[in-house]
């Protein structure tokens, strides 16, 4: 009998409202604004020498905060020189969010922003069909290569398009994460068809050092509050259940021995730790910067 688990990617509506409460819940965009505040400065402190202008590559924008970070940060580096911003995102939601996110962002004179609403497959296309090869100064893609097809290529592409000074940055849950123990567990029992793929920043070492390619790793503590999810019937414990598992109603459609089962692993120090009566998932995250 086919399973009644659907992919959550199926419902974009709540594949967003899931992601917000994750985003409420975990620490994930304070270990990533520590990075862009402690480390980033140092990532792209050659990017920009001699240049007049910089052009920098948003891969999967979303809605733009983290962009205007990184922005921030290359404006401080390169005071007063143009910067050419160009961002691919596939949700169309979330480009008029980022648009909002430009509006109410002083300082933005010397950046121009460009949108493309399309995914990072869909970009590849389209430049080898126009033969197109722009290069690019700064190229960064965070949390998104669980939804291409084929990650190497998809690295080998991005990775051509880098000046010589420039860098690649990737970030992705880390290979110490609970996700890694979950996903590695049980993604095998999980509707993900095409949609999307199980990759921690633990599988790319192998992935880089097979193309050739130089990096550095650095590891960011994150962890996400899922107290909730042991509550049945709780609303928010739900969409949290979803989005841990990528599966939309994932309380309702599961078999109830795998669902038991999930909610077994999400207890177990592999997953998460108790600290003050609250379960805390391991969300860390892993940081690749790449070399030209």
């Amino acid at each position: 009998m086919a399973s009644p688990m659907r992919s959550l990617l199926t419902d974009p509506d709540r594949y967003l409202q899931s992601f917000r409460l994750f985003l409420e819940r975990s620490t994930e965009h304070q270990s990533m604004q520590e990075f862009m505040e402690r480390q980033l400065p140092g990532v792209i402190a050659s990017i920009g020498n001699g240049k007049s202008t910089i052009n920098v590559l948003s891969v999967g924008g979303g809605s733009g905060e983290m962009d205007l970070l990184i922005l921030s940060k290359v404006q401080a580096r390169y005071p007063g020189v143009t910067i050419n911003n160009d961002v691919i995102e596939p949700s169309a939601d979330q480009i008029s969010k980022y648009k909002e996110h430009v509006a109410q962002t002083s300082n933005l004179g010397n950046v121009k922003f460009t949108w493309h609403n399309e995914t990072a497959s869909e970009y590849e296309s389209r430049m080898n069909a126009e033969k197109k090869s722009k290069k690019w100064d700064f190229i960064h893609m965070i949390q998104v290569l669980y939804y291409v097809k084929d990650i190497p290529a998809t690295i080998r592409y991005f990775h051509s398009l880098l000046e010589s000074q420039a860098k690649l940055l990737i970030i992705l849950v880390s290979g110490n994460s609970g996700w890694e123990t979950l996903w590695k567990k049980y993604g095998s029992s999980l509707p993900l068809n095409d949609l999307c793929s199980y990759v921690s920043s633990g599988d790319l070492p192998r992935i880089l050092d097979s193309a050739g390619l130089k990096y550095q790793l650095y590891e960011l503590p994150s962890h996400m509050d899922i107290t909730s999810c042991f509550t049945e019937g709780d609303k928010d414990g739900e969409l949290l259940l979803d989005f841990l598992t990528e599966t939309r109603g994932f309380s309702k459609t599961a078999p109830p021995e795998l669902k038991q089962q999930v909610l077994e692993e999400l207890r177990k120090p592999g997953c998460s730790e108790n600290r003050d009566g609250k379960v805390l998932f391991n969300n860390n995250l892993g940081v690749i910067v790449i070399e030209p």
